[in-house]
């Protein structure tokens, strides 16, 4: 304990005489683990956003109608066999049957302008089949388009490769619902950049920042060395700077975090929706103090194992 406690000070000394470098290397942590914050929370909110989108993918199954290409209504033998189909294919999660009744109801709520002075009603009977993950869309399509059940009028989205998918009305659709695979998929790809950029670019600079403060005590270090000093106890207070400068960026971020949050974010409004929300600012705080204290320690090692010759 005693050893500890001389490391310490030693460590909040160095601080003390060296302010120009511990000023660089907190400063440094500062910025970084406040875009941490900042990618952390617009990040899981997009996230969280893709997962809306996500949740909205699902397969409609078009039943036949009265009309052309058709002309023959789909009985309910047929409908029951598609019904069990779909519940025997393990990608699928619920369905849910409109009938065409309940199809014009719901057009008459949105578009009343479009849908009242229609002679008969167009919509035809259909499921809507939710998957247990958006991705499985196609897998179900698929499935549902080699089965040949009777009564089908046409899928949505159409499976990849058929006749349906190349048609215009079937082509927008499989379009629609891969352009919102793609951009969640993407989507991650660039928060986990961004994340590794930040935390890399910032170690480098602490470690740059530690390695000015080594050469600045050089001397000393030699006459540490000279008098016995051991190795660990040389790098001691090295590593406690760092720490303690991580832990100081990282507080002021969260200081800078909580007021733009309290400021800025009352007036951003840009969904109504309830399930898209960020992670928890709690759970910001954490990562952001924690990745403060990890960058500090990794700047420390990284700078006293490459350039402290002790």
């Amino acid at each position: 304990m005693s050893r500890f406690r001389v490391v310490v000070s030693e460590a909040v000394r160095s601080l003390g005489a060296n302010l120009s470098t511990t000023f660089a290397a907190t400063t440094t942590v500062l910025i970084g683990m406040f875009m941490l914050g900042l990618v952390v929370g617009l990040g899981s909110w997009a996230l969280s956003l893709s997962d809306h989108y996500k949740k909205q993918l699902l397969v409609n199954v078009y039943f036949c109608t009265d009309l052309p290409p058709c002309g023959k209504e789909a009985k309910t033998q047929e409908i029951d066999r598609t019904r069990a189909a779909l519940q025997a294919m393990p990608q699928v999660k619920t369905i849910r049957f409109v009938s065409k009744q309940q199809a014009l109801a719901q057009e008459r709520k949105k578009r009343p302008e479009m849908v009242n002075s229609l002679p008969y009603n167009p919509f035809p009977n259909a499921f809507k089949v939710y998957p247990r993950r958006a991705e499985q869309i196609d897998t179900i399509a698929t499935q549902l388009g080699k089965s040949n059940l009777q009564g089908i009028e046409s899928i949505c989205p159409p499976a990849p490769g058929s006749k349906a998918a190349s048609s215009g009305a079937g082509e927008s659709c499989s379009l629609i619902s891969h352009r919102v695979l793609s951009v969640a998929r993407y989507l991650w790809i660039v928060v986990l950049i961004a994340f590794f950029v930040l935390l890399i670019s910032s170690t480098l600079l602490v470690a740059n920042t530690i390695r000015l403060s080594i050469f600045a005590r050089r001397r000393e270090i030699e006459v540490m060395k000279l008098v016995g000093a051991t190795n660990w106890f040389v790098r001691g207070p090295f590593m406690i700077e760092g720490l303690l400068c991580g832990l100081g960026g990282a507080v002021l971020a969260v200081i800078l975090l909580v007021l733009g949050r309290e400021l800025f974010m009352p007036l951003i409004h840009l969904t109504n929706a309830s399930d898209i929300h960020a992670w928890p600012f709690g759970l910001h705080v954490l990562i952001v103090l924690g990745a403060g204290l990890a960058l500090g320690a990794a700047g420390s090692g990284l700078t006293i194992r490459r350039f402290l010759q002790v």
